[in-house]
């Protein structure tokens, strides 16, 4: 709304001061200045309508009205440019024409000049915040306009001086700087109308997924820009033993990632398994086992290297329910399905076990004397009192499930120290049948 009224009221300043004085470059001026109005009331235009949010017929929403707009003022502005250019031309070729340089001109010139720089620093101000590309056009017409302005007076000034041909030269000037903000603007969104890759971004984007070590893998990346919002499709390859939530997870964090390197960016994030010669066949064998429905649960897979070919054998767990009809077609399934996707695997034989159901069990708040016994043995075996112990009544007898305190000590020595503890609690703690124990800092 800044830009419409600075518009309308340099249109009337520069026009009535060009033709009181016959300045060709004050008339010029005033006409760069209703290119600006048109150019005004489209980005105002534009911005209100990318302003809307995305909806069913535009999913990605209604930024590029802006890069339209934009396109737009420098058409125009390219056009009155070459128009000004030809009657300058024409008025240093000719005879000339006669300018009244005076001081009151001038001094318009210098108020022109002032409103110019307010308006183009508030709208780059707005643009560089919004990432607007119609505000910015704006910005660049009235950059253009302090620079014309800038001209005119110069003009002025050597008219008043006695050279009489400055005022067309300084009009040509104009109209060779109009000409340069138009295919400046124009190129720039051209480009992201044609959905050119915006280099930068890319570059961030590829740093950023790469830089997630070799658990992420970028397979594809393309990329557009619209009203200053980049949107990036992405697809990237998992190792093949990874879980699906796990695929999911690493899904999120290729997001917060590219997010981070480009913010505001719209990402899409497909995942897909790696396939290679360096990967594991076991875990190539498990993944493609867990896609087949109905399976719930695989363990024990191993892989053979015969004389004849590799051979893969696993353990399925069904609901224990499943016919075993059923069962067996899953089998027969799960089977095809890694014969056909593993290279290299001629056969697969696949057990197929119902899943566990809970164990009935009930915690024991009032056996002191075994609690005690179990912690008076972890004090000794460890130097220090455990996180918790616990007394649960299974089918198998009774369980003492504890945590061990080790502080910092490394993986290997606290797997060590676990092992140790739960064959003493076992042999030396009357009535515990087993004991699950882990450990914690």
């Amino acid at each position: 709304m800044v830009s419409v009224f600075a518009a309308l009221l340099l249109i009337g300043i520069k026009l009535g001061t060009g033709i009181a004085t016959g300045s060709l470059a004050f008339i010029s001026e005033a006409i760069h200045s209703g290119t600006d109005l048109v150019a005004a009331l489209l980005a105002l235009f534009a911005v209100s309508v990318a302003a809307r949010p995305a909806d069913r017929t535009h999913s990605y929403g209604h930024g590029k009205a802006e890069h339209l707009s934009a396109l737009a003022e420098g058409a125009v502005l390219a056009a009155v440019s070459i128009w000004i250019a030809v009657i300058a031309i024409q008025a240093l070729v000719g005879d000339g024409h006669q300018v009244n340089a005076a001081w009151w001109a001038i001094g318009v010139a210098l108020l022109v000049m002032v409103i110019d720089a307010v308006r183009a620093v508030t709208l780059m101000r707005a643009a560089r915040r919004f990432s607007s590309a119609a505000l910015k056009g704006s910005a660049l017409h009235f950059a253009s306009d302090l620079a014309g302005t800038t001209a005119v007076l110069v003009g002025l000034l050597l008219v008043r001086a006695g050279v009489e041909w400055a005022d067309a030269a300084a009009a040509l000037l104009v109209s060779v700087l109009v000409l340069g903000a138009a295919g400046r603007l124009m190129r720039e969104n051209v480009d992201v109308l044609m959905d050119r890759v915006p280099d930068a971004d890319e570059a961030a984007v590829r740093a950023a997924v790469e830089g997630m070590g070799p658990a992420v893998e970028l397979r594809r990346l393309r990329m557009r820009s619209a009203a200053g919002r980049a949107f990036a499709d992405v697809v990237i390859g998992v190792p093949p033993g990874e879980a699906v939530g796990r695929g999911h997870a690493l899904a999120d964090e290729v997001e917060d990632a590219i997010e981070a390197a480009v913010p505001g960016a719209d990402v899409v994030v497909h995942v897909e398994r790696r396939e290679g010669d360096e990967e594991d066949i076991a875990e190539r064998v498990l993944a493609v086992a867990h896609e087949v429905p109905r399976v719930r649960e695989i363990h024990n897979v191993r892989i053979l290297d015969l004389e004849s070919g590799m051979e893969a054998s696993m353990h399925l767990k069904l609901p224990a329910d499943t016919p075993l009809t059923a069962a067996d077609a899953v089998a027969r399934d799960v089977e095809a399905a890694v014969v056909a996707a593993v290279p290299g695997i001629a056969r697969v034989h696949c057990h197929v076990e119902p899943l566990g159901r809970p164990d009935t069990a009930r915690e024991l708040s009032d056996d002191a004397a075994t609690e005690r016994a179990v912690r008076a043995l972890i004090e000794a075996e460890c130097g220090r009192a455990p996180h918790e112990v616990r007394l649960v009544h299974t089918g198998e007898g009774l369980v003492a499930y504890v945590t061990l305190a080790l502080g910092d000590a490394s993986l290997a020595s606290a797997h060590d120290t676990g092992g140790r503890v739960r064959r003493l609690i076992r042999e030396g703690v009357p009535g515990v049948e087993d004991a699950f124990v882990q450990s914690r800092p």
